[in-house]
């Protein structure tokens, strides 16, 4: 039986900041971290963007953690390694060699998966879910081949990967059953533009589709859409959302059906089990509400805040303004506050045409949210300072 002080499962960026959280304020206590993947915490945010790009991507600029930093401040990795039971009650572990971990206290940061259509076709050669190191390398030198390439979506990494896949000179086609991208985020004039501006880089957008199957015998030739239209495509990469990795604590009190319920310092009603990141459902004390956020600065600061917290030496409560960001072309748009809801109200200033304005979102008379189109790191931190300001926060 092995035992340990902390247990983080998850290698992503929340259990990497766990790990770091957790050595700021304990530098003695025994720490395990378990990934499943084979690579050591790495920024996920880039496969999508320039590590897709690059001519030789170089998975060094991708880590978070190296070993080196690991080995200094003895923290134990675990990768290519599955948690396949855990006890609450008696704070174990089971690892899917066998091995048991006893643990004194947890996180669990075990990310998100893709969401896979429930249609014909999921599963066959040349459509790409993309999520991880390996998914990026295969959609790279599976776009070696097909030239013709459909991205399924109108989110955020949809919009990403037909950007970066238009800018290595594939020809890209976006199915979206939305009339506009971003349709979760931002308000229908701006989605517009934004749609019209990827149609101006080349992009076949093909709006107000659903998908209803692909085909083919082994590898994708047609995909097929619920008018009766049938696509001709070789690749495909489907993006239509995520969903967290809950079935380790699947019936427990730890699962819930919009994450896992923690509470302000990020602790599950299980005393001293914690979660962060894409699971974390936590309550919002700035905007109000409970939320999950699945974005890379959200995993992070939770992961710290989590970590600190895990040793007892700290109390910190997790009060963030909600905050992402996106890059698609020449554009890098910043979103601060609350975009779960479309406004009654929007104010723009700048222009669109300039690839360069700041658009702020009402409820009523109330500032919920701030869009940022091309501004300065000083504006974005101004932006948040200015939502709090406005909520009395």
């Amino acid at each position: 039986m092995i035992q340990r002080d902390y247990l983080i499962i998850g290698s992503g960026i929340g259990g990497a900041s766990a790990c770091e959280g957790i050595r700021k304020h304990d530098k003695r206590g025994s720490v395990t971290l378990v990934g499943a993947e084979v690579f050591p915490p790495y920024k996920r945010w880039i496969l999508s963007k320039s590590f897709l790009r690059e001519k030789k991507p170089e998975e060094k600029k991708l880590q978070l953690l190296d070993a080196r930093w690991c080995e200094s401040h003895n923290i134990e990795m675990r990768f290519g390694t599955v948690v396949t039971q855990f006890n609450i009650e008696r704070r174990l572990a089971v690892l899917g060699n066998g091995e048991s971990i006893e643990f004194n206290k947890a996180c669990l940061a075990m990310g998100s998966r893709p969401v896979r259509p429930p249609v014909a076709g999921v599963n066959l050669g040349n459509v790409i879910y993309l999520r991880t190191i390996r998914d990026a390398l295969a959609l790279r030198e599976m776009a070696g081949h097909e030239k013709n390439v459909m991205v399924v979506g109108g989110g955020l990494l949809a919009c990403e990967a037909a950007a970066s896949l238009r800018m290595m000179k594939l020809k890209v086609s976006v199915m979206h059953r939305d009339s506009y991208l971003l349709n979760r985020y931002i308000d229908p004039e701006t989605g517009i533009w934004l749609t019209h501006y990827l149609a101006k880089h080349g992009v076949t957008m093909l709006m107000g589709e659903s998908l209803n199957g692909f085909e083919g015998k082994t590898v994708l030739r047609n995909i097929q859409t619920k008018s009766g239209n049938r696509v001709p495509a070789g690749l495909a990469v489907v993006a239509c959302g995520a969903e967290p990795n809950l079935d380790l604590v699947r019936n427990t009190p730890l699962s819930g059906p919009h994450g896992s319920p923690v509470s302000d310092y990020l602790e599950t009603e299980e005393k001293g089990i914690y979660a962060v990141g894409d699971l974390a459902f936590y309550p919002d004390r700035i905007m109000g509400g409970v939320r999950r956020q699945t974005h890379w600065d959200n995993a992070r600061e939770q992961g710290l805040i989590a970590g600190a917290n895990m040793t007892g030496k700290k109390r910190i409560r997790y009060e963030q303004i909600p905050y992402f960001w996106t890059e698609i072309f020449d554009l890098t748009m910043h979103f601060v506050g609350d975009f779960s809801v479309q406004p009654t109200q929007l104010k723009l200033r700048g222009a669109y045409a300039k690839r360069k304005f700041v658009a702020r979102y009402y409820q009523g008379e109330k500032l919920r949210g701030i869009l940022l189109c091309n501004q300065t790191p000083r504006e974005v931190d101004a932006a948040k300072k200015e939502l709090r300001h406005a909520l009395g926060k």
